[in-house]
């Protein structure tokens, strides 16, 4: 097969394999980009694989960059872009199950092309636009089937963390994995466990967003994959009801995935924040989810006040995308219209501070100091005081003399 028109993106890129082959060496774009262009995808990171050793390919351009020439990657720089081109390589046992033992260097693009993880994604392409398809990975995407390159135990055990990218990209992609495939992965499912939790969080997290996402999970769950997973090892009505919700719901970014994972599995603030954690989750994508999730489990309750949207801050417009995708009936145009309308959207806004307490009432930090500015806070945003410096100060007033009596 040849592709008609290829990508500028591989066009850009065509002058790095011409001056690898110039040299006597064998070069060709690899990987997902290849794979992508085939599903008439846009693509991202260029890849290129080459019978050159990491030596070779430095010899041949200016600007390089080791970025893993102990495995035999070097990173070509040219015209800003950075292309990471790896020499074709066979590997040995891996021990525990993530990376090899050890790591050949060969010649043979066949030989390369053997350890990939699914046929899918076992493609080359010549500068001529020449696809290369050793193990019919043209026919299964056709047949939108995602298989392991030869043995699938063989691939699960060189990385486990493989299983996980089958169920993901099944969700990507909208594929079935193939019989023998989903059996490996159900027979080998515990090797799971020797994967980091953030490499797992990066399949996890893309497999909930995917178009099939409700296959990807529920086979995740068939093969066991979920029971090495935190927060996830029992298998409930709330899981299921997810997946299932999945069907018709896409989030479309990393945060509202995840606040809609941990609102249908009716997790409390607190405890989501504790699940997220075990995930590895940054501190911000923590915060926001567990303002999202408090302000969500008012609206499944009923109406909501003005300090709850206030409490929800910048988590706003997740919360009203993930209301839309849970299917709760809230006036979505209301809530934003509500919350765009509050007086102050934080703390810093309000026209009065600890500064003026201290500075205009002679106040010190204290119990009384603390309730003064907190109730200042939360009358302003109920509307009942405006906020203005001077209204402030005289409520503000107000409650110290009343606390002298």
């Amino acid at each position: 097969m040849k592709l008609e028109n290829m990508p500028a993106e591989f066009v850009a890129a065509l002058p790095i394999l011409e001056t690898i082959e110039a040299a006597g060496f064998e070069a060709y774009f690899v990987g997902g980009s290849v794979r992508d262009t085939l599903l008439g995808k846009p693509i991202h990171d260029v890849d290129i694989a080459t019978s050159a050793y990491p030596e070779e390919v430095k010899a041949l351009f200016e600007r390089t960059v080791d970025t893993g020439i102990e495995h035999g990657t070097v990173m070509i720089l040219d015209h800003g872009q950075g292309y990471e081109t790896t020499t074709f390589r066979t590997e040995s046992t891996y021990t525990d199950f993530r990376r090899p033992d050890e790591v050949t260097f060969v010649r043979s693009l066949a030989e390369d092309l053997k350890r990939r993880d699914f046929t899918v994604n076992a493609f080359a392409l010549t500068k001529d636009g020449e696809i290369i398809d050793m193990f019919d990975g043209l026919s299964d995407m056709d047949n939108h089937i995602l298989r392991a390159v030869g043995e699938a135990e063989e691939r699960f055990h060189e990385d486990a963390l493989r299983m996980m990218r089958a169920v993901r990209f099944a969700a990507q992609l909208d594929f079935k994995i193939e019989a023998a495939t989903l059996q490996a992965i159900k027979d080998n499912a515990p090797l799971l466990a020797n994967i980091a939790i953030e490499r797992t969080n990066v399949e996890f997290t893309k497999l909930l967003q995917g178009k099939a996402a409700r296959y990807g999970l529920l086979e995740m769950i068939a093969t066991n994959l979920n029971q090495y997973m935190p927060g996830l090892e029992v298998v409930d009505i709330d899981l299921i009801g997810y997946a299932e919700l999945l069907a018709d719901a896409q989030p479309q970014n990393d945060v509202a995935a995840w606040t809609l994972l941990v609102f249908e599995l009716g997790l409390t603030p607190e405890d989501a924040v504790v699940f997220l954690k075990k995930w590895k989750q940054s501190n911000d994508m923590v915060k926001t989810i567990k303002a999202s999730i408090k302000l969500l489990n008012k609206l499944r309750l009923g109406d909501v006040a003005a300090w709850d949207l206030y409490e929800a801050g910048n988590a706003i417009d997740n919360v009203l995308a993930v209301a839309k995708l849970s299917e709760l009936v809230v006036d979505v145009a209301g809530l934003k219209s509500r919350y765009e309308d509050l007086k102050i959207k934080n703390k810093g806004e309000l026209a009065f501070n600890g500064g003026n307490l201290t500075k205009e009432l002679g106040m010190q930090p204290g119990p009384l100091f603390g309730k003064i500015l907190a109730t200042l806070e939360q009358k302003v945003v109920a509307g009942d005081l405006n906020n203005s410096h001077d209204v402030l100060l005289a409520e503000a007033q107000t409650m110290a003399e009343k606390a002298k009596k």
